[in-house]
């Protein structure tokens, strides 16, 4: 007689049923997969059409690696959502010259808006000492610029600066944003000559990286340095490329005018006054790791005739 075929069949039903639960439990957490990231996202106007184009959250695509992720909010810094923290950072290692853009950049402080607060400091010895706290009383700010020291005996890398100021920040939800003025010559890691001529200082990923960390956005201004290496067109050259490298990885931009001083930076100083007022609050999903830490993103629109400015990566909390 044969035995009942269901005996047969029962290796197949517990399969069956154990595949069943693991795609239960599979979508039960799926949701929770992944996670809320925030970033600050400048809309930039490409070739001769002037008048920024309209760009809504549909418009924009968020990629983390070829995944595209799901945007949930896309916010103007505008009226409550205006906030913004902005920090003067000048190299003590400046040659005196640079006094003659203080009043392009008082002009510069007291033209924003009531609801940016404005620092001031200078990078020396590899950290930044504040002549001037966070203030909306954009007056004090502007009295706080003084002159650079103007030796760069005892100075070191500017981007370790950067990174100690951007550790110092007080977190309020607000944007943050730098403008960083300085030769970008690294003295503490010695001469580019034996690394080669596009060595980029170690420091610069630090500082972008620490950027990327807390969403800060750091505009570099190029300034003649006091010191023989300033003199040097190599190290000239390698610092400006250090500077862009910066700028480019946290969304900012840099500006110089060859190896030598702007007359003004009044071109620059308004080029980033625009930028500022054309900035969005961009939220997604992003994947994440098992561990928090900085992913890489980016960004791109259908929109013609506009580039949308942001980090390479963005802080994401782990699993």
């Amino acid at each position: 007689m044969r035995r009942p075929t269901y005996l047969s069949a029962l290796p197949l039903l517990l399969a069956f049923a154990v595949s069943s639960i693991q795609v239960l439990r599979a979508q039960e957490v799926e949701p929770s997969r992944n996670a809320k990231a925030r970033m600050t996202v400048t809309l930039r106007v490409q070739g001769k059409n002037k008048q920024t184009p309209e760009v809504n959250r549909n418009d924009v695509i968020v990629k983390q690696g070829k995944t595209v992720l799901p945007v949930t909010g896309w916010t103007p810094a505008r009226g409550d959502s205006a906030g913004l923290d902005l920090f003067i950072l000048l190299d003590d290692a400046s040659h005196s010259s640079l006094a003659l853009q203080f009043d392009d950049l008082r002009a510069f402080i007291k033209a924003q808006p009531v609801s940016t607060a404005v620092g001031v400091g200078y990078m020396r010895n590899g950290t930044v000492t504040i002549a001037q706290n966070f203030t909306s009383n954009h007056d004090e700010a502007a009295k706080a610029l003084r002159l650079p020291f103007a030796n760069s005996g005892a100075f070191r890398s500017p981007y370790l600066a950067v990174a100690d100021l951007i550790n110092r920040w007080p977190v309020n939800g607000n944007r943050r944003e730098i403008v960083m003025i300085t030769d970008g010559i690294d003295r503490h890691h010695g001469d580019p000559h034996r690394r080669g001529f596009n060595f980029i200082s170690p420091d610069v990923y630090t500082a972008s990286n620490a950027a990327q960390r807390t969403g800060t956005v750091i505009d570099t201004i190029y300034t003649h340095g006091a010191g023989r290496w300033s003199r040097n067109y190599w190290q000239i050259v390698n610092g400006q490329n250090n500077l862009a490298k910066l700028s480019d990885a946290t969304g900012g931009g840099s500006y110089f005018l060859g190896t030598h001083n702007a007359v003004s930076f009044q071109p620059y100083l308004d080029e980033i006054h625009k930028a500022l007022a054309n900035q969005y609050l961009l939220e997604f999903e992003a994947v994440p790791s098992k561990k928090p830490g900085v992913q890489s993103i980016s960004l791109n629109t259908p929109v013609a005739g506009v580039e949308l400015g942001s980090a390479d990566g963005v802080w994401v909390e782990g699993r």
